[in-house]
């Protein structure tokens, strides 16, 4: 009993040791986070579309990954999908809490959902959680605990258990179901037939996974272990490594035979077909977690993993792996070296060596890493079956497992073997102090000294065997050349012809010395000795700014540019660059070191460890890239998708149809455009180009951006199509997308009636306004010669009416001129009248006189002659009277009938009172008046008087005025009668 025991413990330690040795390479896992995919933390079963999106039956719905981009499906009532299927209609069938239904896409190349549940009757709506979901032919099952669905053309049927369902999958291409009382059911021409019964299965048995087994199926349980089921029942099934563990939860099988097996607690185990233990994939190889939900090996053969918490990506197919047991401590890679089957590897803490049984793929040694000395170490280098180091110690030799010193006066930082005379091994160590020179003899080293006038640090060395000389070069200070012959040192700077002094590192390649510098390559020209340009790699690298050269056993060459490594593969006619962005940012700036052992063994250092490269596979991982347009948005102020990424169903790998060409209004004439390609090992690496045909005049400029936007398209039609490529130039086809940019609605055909019809109706309106314009113009027009004609005609009336005013004013000047002429031959005759009035008062006078002298003469008689001379002056009085009839009438007529009017308005009037009247009215003195009167200038004021009482003038009153009123009004009178004549 106790050697039994003993065995087993061996065993299990074993086991166990076998599970936890794994490969000396790792994988680089890329792990996505809940909180990246931004949905629940489990993920039950995973699926691929044929254009490579993933599908994840999550916690919280359908979850989708398109290489760049996550996006959640969830369920009407929000539950857990446990599992889901394409079906033969490439739609995808899905299955949650009381929910049964199919993601379908719709006329926006989206998915939207489709619940079957009211296929069912009433009393099978209630039925918890959907399991399982496969298909087979035409039809899709949804297994439930009491109830298996069977949808088939549009109908749904039941299918009972004869206790409780608790598997379903498919076997040999047919249905089988586990019934917890009949045991593993399979179904054949609509009918359950027996195929493992439950007695000959364990107790507790629940299957968690199926995948294809030779003739059969591999199948996985939760706690009895694995199994293979075939015709001839079912049986138990051993792999490697796996006795201790009972409790598996997924299993697939990989395109190389081999399969995975997801546990509880353990990881995933890889497995041959024949059990054999290959490796394990745990949370210390990269996992999340140890707790597998799913798996999934896509169409490129890498594991997409479901997990407890989270989603994990393990590249299978990666040519690249990470070497950093936990031994390494995370230090960082210097150097390497292959020496007596032995991989010995220099870190920043310390050396560690790896024996190797062959050199087919050495990242799959098994990690058994050893440490052989500690300490920074700078150099590895092997020659001539020695292995040497240099460390920041000194300079040691391996020997009998351990490295010795040769040197530890200082820090050395390379070896390069040298010619020299009478020594087969010379060889130049470059170290802090500058470089020393060393001969081996009877397996001893011997120093011969440092090499004077250098003084600088000799991290850069090479031996220049056409010149026998050693090239040294300082990042800082430019290059040197040692003249062996003579030990004479150079520095050769900007002013030899280097594009800079500083950056410069000198590598021997191919047997060549290059200068790799800040722009590009350069050879030194020994003839004019300075440098120039190599012609020779300046066309491959043109002004590259190159730090690290390394040349390998194929003929390329692997250089640093920046901080991204890549290689110049000279394997075709044309060399070309392929460059690893897989490993940028990750190796050692500063200390690059690339140890290529052959095509599939490219070890490089790196900040943590180092990197392996099987290049040969690498350059084989060539797969057709397929690019997919997976969101289309047309922005205003805001986002309106117009594609959601899905051509047709699902599953289907189909391109858009001239059907399918949307019509977005130019409200949204501005168009942003999501792309991406399946997520691979080389995602890193992806770049794409674009072009809008109808906008751009060609493609784009590669770019990893994963989206792209234009503003403001006018209308028209446009088709954009993208494409992608990889660092190994492996293009893939173009994919499209055409649209329609409807015009704004001013430029839409309704508008463009609307504006015919405004063009007619305004045509019209022009017409007419026209017409009418004429019309009133001509309206105008004549309006304007009958106002001319008129405007004439009373020009002519007028000037007819001013000559007539003009003849009547000339007929009343002339009358004014007769009457005036009159009036003033009356006003003479008046004045003449007055004239003789005056005489004839001195001729009474005179006779008055002449009387007085006879009667004082005192004669009795009277002479006749005086007599008759007497009475010939009385007849001229009577004269006189005469004349004063006479100056009445033409006072009259001079001044209106003034006595007349007066006379007429004042009888009462004396004739000396008209006579003084019309004297007054003349304007004469009272002297005058007097003297015509025959009164005194006294009799003249009293007949002023009287006159005013007569005619009842008020004393204010001018009686000249006052009788020149008289006139005045009477002229007016005159003049009204006048017209009314000369009207009638």
């Amino acid at each position: 009993m106790p050697q039994k025991l003993s065995l087993m413990v061996c065993f299990v330690a074993f086991v166990i040791s076998s599970i936890g040795q794994s490969f000396i390479g790792q994988r680089e896992v890329v792990n996505f986070t809940k909180q990246t995919y931004n949905a629940g933390r489990q993920n039950w079963k995973i699926l691929q579309d044929k254009q490579g999106r993933c599908y994840f039956a999550n916690n919280e719905g359908v979850l989708i990954f398109d290489g760049s981009f996550w996006k959640l499906y969830p369920l009407p009532n929000k539950t857990i999908v446990w599992s889901f299927d394409f079906g033969n209609d490439n739609k995808l069938y899905v299955g949650g809490q009381d929910e049964i239904g199919y993601f379908a896409t719709n006329k926006y190349g989206n998915l939207s959902y489709t619940s079957l549940k009211e296929l069912l009757d009433t009393e099978d709506q209630k039925f918890a959680d959907v399991w399982n979901i496969v298909h087979l032919g035409n039809d899709v099952f949804f297994r439930t605990t009491s109830k298996i669905f069977r949808y088939h053309d549009g109908k749904m049927t039941v299918l009972l258990p004869w206790s409780a369902w608790g598997y379903m999958g498919i076997y040999n291409n047919q249905l089988i179901a586990h019934d917890e009382e009949k045991g593993i059911m399979v179904l054949r021409n609509n009918q359950w037939q027996t195929l493992v019964p439950e007695s000959s299965l364990p107790a507790g048995f629940y299957i968690t996974g199926m995948a294809p087994y030779n003739n059969g199926s591999l199948i996985t349980t939760a706690k009895n272990g694995l199994f293979v089921l075939n015709d001839k029942g079912i049986n138990s099934f051993q792999a490697q490594g796996t006795a201790s563990l009972q409790g598996f939860t997924a299993v697939i099988q990989l395109n190389n035979g081999s399969y995975l097996l997801g546990t509880y607690n353990n990881g995933i185990i890889h497995i041959q077909a024949n059990g054999t233990f290959i490796e394990a994939f745990t949370k210390a190889e990269g996992l999340q977690n140890n707790n597998i939900k799913s798996l999934l090996a896509d169409q490129f053969h890498n594991i997409w993993v479901g997990l407890e918490n989270g989603i994990s990506f393990i590249p299978l197919n990666s040519a690249i792996k990470h070497i950093n047991p936990t031994v390494f401590n995370d230090a960082s890679g210097f150097a390497m070296a292959l020496h007596d089957q032995q991989l010995f590897f220099g870190l920043s803490n310390g050396i560690y060596a790896l024996p190797v049984t062959n050199t087919h793929d050495l990242s799959f040694s098994l990690n058994n890493v050893h440490r052989i000395a500690e300490g920074q170490t700078w150099q590895l280098y092997h020659y001539k079956n020695l292995l040497l180091a240099g460390k920041e110690e000194g300079f040691f030799q391996y020997n009998n497992s351990r490295f010795i010193p040769i040197d530890v006066s200082t820090g050395y930082w390379t070896f390069k073997p040298y010619d020299a005379q009478n020594d087969s091994f010379a060889l130049a160590a470059g170290n802090y102090l500058g470089l020393h020179l060393f001969s081996y003899q009877n397996n001893h080293f011997i120093n011969k000294g440092i090499i004077p006038n250098l003084n600088t640090s000799a991290r850069y060395v090479a031996y220049d065997s056409a010149l026998h000389c050693i090239w040294v070069s300082h990042p800082y200070r430019g290059v040197y050349k040692i003249n062996l012959r003579n030990n004479d040192v150079k520095l050769y700077t900007a002013a030899n012809g280097l594009p800079s002094t500083l950056n410069n590192h000198v590598f021997k390649i191919k047997n060549e010395i290059l200068i790799a510098t800040e722009k590009g390559i350069y050879t030194y020209n020994a003839a004019a000795d300075n440098f120039q340009p190599s012609a020779g790699y300046q066309p491959i690298f043109d002004s590259l700014s190159i730090r690290y050269l390394k040349d390998d056993a194929a003929g390329n060459i692997w250089f640093v540019h920046e901080k991204t490594i890549g290689v110049v593969d000279f394997s075709t006619s044309k060399p070309f660059i392929v460059y690893l962005p897989e490993l940028s940012g990750k190796i050692l700036s500063g200390f690059e070191h690339v140890f290529p052992i052959d095509q599939k063994n490219i070890f490089i250092s790196g900040e943590s460890g180092f990197y392996h490269l099987n290049y040969l596979q690498y350059k084989q991982n060539i797969h057709p890239l397929t690019v997919y347009i997976r969101n289309v948005n047309a922005k205003n102020k805001e986002a309106n998708m117009v594609f959601g990424g899905f051509y047709g169903e699902p599953n289907a790998d189909v391109s858009q149809s001239a059907a399918n060409f949307p019509s977005i209004t130019h409200k949204y004439n501005s168009v942003q455009f999501q792309y991406s390609v399946a997520f691979d090992e080389q995602q890193t690496s992806i770049e794409y180009r674009y072009w809008l045909k109808g906008f751009d005049k060609e493609w784009s400029e590669w770019t990893k951006k994963t989206e792209k936007e234009y503003t403001n398209l006018p209308a028209g039609f446009y088709t954009f199509q993208i494409q992608a490529r990889n660092n190994l130039n492996n293009t893939s086809a173009i994919s499209s997308y055409s649209f329609y940019i409807l015009p704004p609605w001013y430029k839409t055909i309704w508008a463009y009636l609307v504006y015919g019809i405004l063009l007619i109706a305004l045509i019209m309106f022009l017409y007419k306004f026209q017409e009418n314009k004429i019309q009133q113009k001509q309206e105008k027009r004549m309006l304007e010669e009958r106002k001319k004609y008129e405007e004439e005609q009373r020009n002519l009336a007028y000037q007819h009416q001013l000559a007539l005013e003009k003849a009547e004013k000339e007929l009343i000047q002339l009358k004014n001129e007769k009457l005036e002429s009159e009036i003033n031959f009356k006003n003479a005759e008046l004045a003449s009248t007055a004239m003789n009035l005056v005489q004839k008062k001195e001729f009474l006078l005179k006779i008055k006189d002449e009387l007085s002298k006879i009667n004082k003469s005192g004669k009795e008689q009277i002479e006749l002659s005086e007599l008759k001379k007497i009475l010939k002056e009385l007849s001229e009085e009577k004269n006189l009277n005469d004349e004063w009839e006479q100056f009445s009438v033409h006072f009259n007529q001079v001044h209106s009938n003034f006595l007349l009017k007066l006379k007429s308005l004042y009888p009462d009037l004396t004739a000396n009172e008209l006579k003084l009247c019309a004297y007054l009215r003349m304007n004469l003195s009272s002297k005058e008046i007097a003297q015509l009167m025959s009164i005194s200038t006294r009799g003249v004021e009293i007949g002023r008087y009287r006159l005013r009482k007569k005619l009842q003038i008020p004393s204010d009153t001018n009686l000249f005025r006052f009788l020149l009123d008289i006139e005045e009004s009477n002229t007016d009178s005159d003049n009204a009668s006048s017209s009314n004549e000369k009207n009638d």
